[in-house]
């Protein structure tokens, strides 16, 4: 197996050497020392809440290409849609960041999957809807620039499913459901699917 190079961004000294500890024991990550994310795959970005400087790391990681999981303890909404628009690839709760899970959403990221927990998809789904009720609608605005196809998958890529579910799901193949996400993000100028999701969302196309 192939191990994933993982950085650790943190607001104190402490976060990270918690976070490193965690997964230097872990073969599927291997956890870069120095403080540059030369080489990495995969960033976490850890926090308290999300503010000028963790979005500022966010965006400056993805513009190196790193696929970036952000490990916060306080999440709002607008912070929610904040960090989606930064670029990150997945989120976790500070107190959910156990071994496992962080281990489990590097590799979502590394693969180009999104992880995002439930319960935050459902608040964002409700703060878009509400966008798209009370002020896109009664301006008669619409943003259909998405196919059907895309909208399709884009929805079960917000409900959490991965490229070969969606694909089951939805008769095609893996390298079709690869081929939609690239070429929406690409017509968009999106960064991920995290983001295309968010995107989606906001305009009230999913």
């Amino acid at each position: 197996m192939e191990r994933i190079t993982t950085y650790i961004h943190a607001d104190d000294p402490i976060s990270r050497a918690g976070v490193a500890s965690q997964l230097r024991p872990r073969p599927e990550v291997r956890v870069l020392e120095g403080n540059e994310p030369d080489g990495a795959a995969v960033a976490l970005v850890v926090s308290d809440k999300v503010d000028k400087s963790s979005l500022r790391a966010i965006r400056s990681l993805r513009q190196r290409g790193t696929g970036v999981v952000l490990v916060v303890v306080e999440l709002d909404d607008a912070a929610l849609v904040a960090a989606i628009e930064a670029g990150i690839a997945a989120l976790v709760r500070r107190a959910e960041a156990t071994a496992d899970r962080l281990v489990s959403v590097i590799r979502s990221a590394a693969a180009g999957e999104a992880a995002v927990p439930p319960d935050l998809l459902g608040r964002l789904l409700n703060q878009v809807g509400q966008l798209q009720r009370q002020v896109l609608a009664p301006r008669g605005l619409s943003f259909a620039v998405l196919a059907d196809r895309e909208v399709e998958v884009l929805r079960l890529v917000a409900e959490g499913l991965d490229t070969a579910e969606i694909a089951s799901r939805l008769s095609y193949s893996q390298r079709t459901i690869k081929t939609v996400l690239h070429d929406v993000t690409t017509r968009l100028q999106l960064r991920n699917r995290s983001h295309a999701v968010a995107y989606a969302l906001r305009e009230g196309l999913i």
